[in-house]
């Protein structure tokens, strides 16, 4: 009697878990179940998508059920990339299938309905390639009958390009189906199905470039980092450069070693409104070779990217923190713009940082990773005086350019939201044809409506929050959960209807320019007008092509953005975020003003600046408008260190949020009391701050609270989790999520 060796394989389900799954392999299937694959398996009642993470020894086998079908015929991930996971899994203490489903592009599960008849769940989701008709020539010589004139000039066209796409022949020809057919049937054409990539490129035109002449910093910088390259091994550096100091340059020529080594390139950018200009250096640098993965690309073109970059199709990647997943082999070098941007870091479910698993990454891959930035983020800093970070310094602009002088206008006790001084040089500005950015972090016309009777804001009912008034919309509204009145309308609280506008956001602020210089060409860039794909690329390439006289917009006008016609910043407001109840509050003031105030004089004209505050004192403020990075930081760094705060402790956060106040609180306080416990069990220090009412108390009708947590060893600060999160016991109409590293504090 023959007896067959039961195949065992280990599986991850996407759940919320702490633990993978085995399952039996039938004979049929064995072959294709390998690591890197998904399979659908019997889960409950239902049928779910599972990951392949390898085989298994199983002695008790006789509970465990069969996989229904391997999904896939190509693999999904290699052993590299399953041990990056595990490490994400590890360090983020967050299921192993969940840290495979963000690793994978949005859409590629199969996801099933619980069954509620006894029969299978039905399937539905999943992305699938796309496949399109190509036309090549024929064999047929002299056909027995001639085809029309516009078949003949058809055939022409296919037989000049050796095979064209059905769609571009009726991009060029217009409706063709019956020519096509003819050409066909005479022999004179064939058809065949090709796959074809779905490409975000395809209305993309640039002109190829050449690599510049670097000055005696960007060099120095370069060389560090192609000798490092040639070594193949993991190094980390830190690229802080002033604005305008040519980093890129410096990436693009490090970039090009690599390649020329045999190696590829991973490019991550905080967020999609800096992708297309630096996409567009790439490409006139590169030419093809090139893949993008961000938010802004359709379920459908995010999947074809991910497969181009699979399949050895691109070389480079270029995409926001997602990217740092990109399945892309071989790679030498990882850059990470503005690597200060808290815009890395994941909000919600798998809470990771791109910035820092890129370093995680480059370490497993034994690549170079560069942290690029004008501000770096206080801990890397702290990070290259400690020589974790291999420091080059960039501190002049291209070609000797001045940094742009910068005014400071105290507003205090001044009404209006543009001060004299800033329309002096509006206007001075656009007589001489040149552009201005106007910057304000707040969008909306007014920062919120209160009644003239009783003296009431108008507030949101679902969080702890105004509502912003949008005149343009005529709705005043909630940024955080979308609620939204008629506005002006009437006070909630004594029905008054006189509701007068207090403090300014971007849409009244472009109101106001365009009262002050009424022929100005003005644009609005901020998140009211760039929800539509595309609508980044739109608006910047009006101030690339000198279509527009003044950008007016939120954070995301502060950054990356290279405008060599912008001669004057103009900052409204700007100490608005020092009011947030978060400690890095001092530093993002002054990363985002360095940032914004950058942008000007990048060309050959010098640039000047007005920065507008109410407080002009401020540390924060006064380091930035005076170029003074280095003595932020030390005031900074010492703040940090009598207070307890990274880089000097590691720091997690819980966040537990409940529909019912008194169940929230309840909740808190018993993980608070358990977490006590546990410290002394374990016998670590750990400092427990908290429960506290989150800043924002409420927020989409959910009460929050918080626990954060504080320790000088990051080993102490796991193992207390980990025993956390095998002793708690959570209410069930309560979620709790823990936060490593947290960089909101909201």
């Amino acid at each position: 009697m023959t007896t067959h060796q039961v195949h065992i394989i280990e599986v991850a389900i996407p759940l919320y878990l702490d633990r993978t799954f085995h399952y039996r392999v039938p004979e049929h299937l064995r072959e294709q179940a390998i690591t890197g694959r998904r399979t659908l398996v019997p889960f409950g009642n239902r049928k779910l998508t599972g990951y392949i993470l390898g085989s298994v020894t199983e002695s008790s086998i006789a509970t465990l059920k069969d996989i229904i079908e391997v999904l896939d015929s190509e693999l999904l991930w290699t052993a590299g990339e399953l041990e990056f996971y595990r490490w994400i899994a590890s360090y983020y203490q967050h299921p192993l299938g969940e840290v495979v489903r963000t690793a994978l592009p949005a859409g590629i599960n199969i996801q099933t309905r619980k069954s509620t008849s006894g029969e299978p769940g039905q399937l539905t989701g999943g992305k699938s390639a796309r496949r399109e008709k190509f036309y090549l020539p024929g064999s047929a010589d002299t056909p027995s009958k001639q085809p029309s004139a516009k078949a003949r000039e058809i055939m022409a066209v296919i037989g000049e390009a050796g095979g064209i796409s059905g769609a571009d022949l009726r991009k060029r020809f217009g409706a063709c189906t019956p020519q096509l057919k003819r050409l066909t049937e005479l022999g004179l054409s064939r058809v065949e199905e090709r796959e074809v990539y779905r490409d975000p490129f395809k209305d993309c035109a640039v002109q190829r470039d050449q690599p510049r002449l670097l000055h005696s910093h960007q060099k120095a910088a370069l060389d560090a980092i192609a000798g490092r390259l040639d070594q193949n091994q993991f190094a980390p550096f830190l690229l802080y450069g002033v604005t305008g100091s040519g980093k890129t340059e410096v990436y693009l020529q490090a970039i090009s070693h690599a390649l020329e080594l045999g190696k590829n390139a991973l490019v991550l950018v905080p967020e999609i409104a800096l992708t297309p200009q630096l996409t567009g250096r790439f490409q006139a640098r590169f030419g093809g070779g090139i893949a993008i993965l961000h938010s802004g690309l359709s379920d459908g073109e995010r999947y074809d990217e991910w497969r181009r970059i699979r399949r050895g199709l691109a070389r480079i990647v270029i995409g926001a923190r997602s990217a740092v997943f990109a399945p892309l082999d071989k790679i030498g070098i990882i850059i990470v713009d503005e690597e200060h941007e808290g815009s890395f870091k994941q909000s919600d479910g798998l809470r990771y940082n791109a910035r820092d698993l890129a370093l995680v990454r480059g370490r497993m891959d034994q690549a170079a990773v560069v942290l690029g930035s004008a501000t770096p983020a206080v801990t890397s800093m702290q990070a290259a005086v400690e020589g974790r970070l291999t420091l080059l310094e960039l501190p002049e602009r291209v070609e000797g350019r001045p940094m742009p002088a910068v005014d400071l206008v105290a507003m205090k006790g001044t009404k209006g939201t543009i001060s004299e001084a800033l329309s002096l040089c509006l206007a001075e500005t656009y007589e001489q044809k040149r552009q201005a950015i106007v910057f304000l972090n707040r969008r909306g016309f007014a920062t919120f409506l209160v009644c003239a009777d009783c003296a009431k804001p108008l507030t949101c009912p679902n969080c702890s929050v105004t509502l912003t008034y949008h005149r343009q919309r005529g709705q005043s509204l909630c940024h955080y959960c979308d609620y939204s009145v008629p506005a002006p309308g009437t006070c909630p609280s004594c029905h008054g209807t006189t509701l007068t506008e207090l403090g300014a956001g971007t849409e009244k602020l472009e109101h106001e320019l365009k009262e002050l210089l009424p022929t100005a060409r003005i644009l609005r860039m901020d998140s009211d007008t760039t929800s539509g794909k595309g609508s980044h690329e739109r608006l910047l390439s009006r101030m690339n092509d000198g279509s527009a006289d003044i950008l007016v917009g939120t954070q995301m006008i502060a950054k990356g953005h290279d405008f060599p016609e912008v001669t004057l910043v103009g900052v409204v407001n700007a100490e608005a975020s020092l009011g947030m109840s978060d400690f890095r509050a001092a530093e993002r003031t002054f990363q985002l003003l360095s940032q914004v105030i950058g942008r000007a004089g990048r060309g050959e004209t010098p640039g000047r600046v007005v920065v507008q505050a109410i407080d002009t004192e401020h540390y924060a403020i006064k380091a930035a408008a005076e170029h003074d990075a280095a003595g932020f930081y030390q005031q900074e760094l010492e703040f940090r260190r009598e207070a307890g705060y990274p880089p000097f402790t590691f720091l997690a956060a819980f966040a537990i949020s409940g529909l019912a106040e008194q169940t929230v609180t309840e909740q808190a306080d018993a993980t608070a009391r358990l977490l006590m416990r546990l410290k002394t069990e374990l016998k670590i220090r750990v400092e427990i701050l908290g429960p506290a009412p989150s800043p924002l108390y409420r927020l989409r009708n959910r009460f929050r609270r918080q626990i954060l947590l504080k320790a000088v060893n990051r080993t102490d600060l796991h193992r207390l989790l980990a025993m956390w999160r095998q002793r708690a016991t959570v209410i069930s109409t309560v979620r709790i999520s823990v936060d490593i590293d947290p960089v909101d504090m909201m």
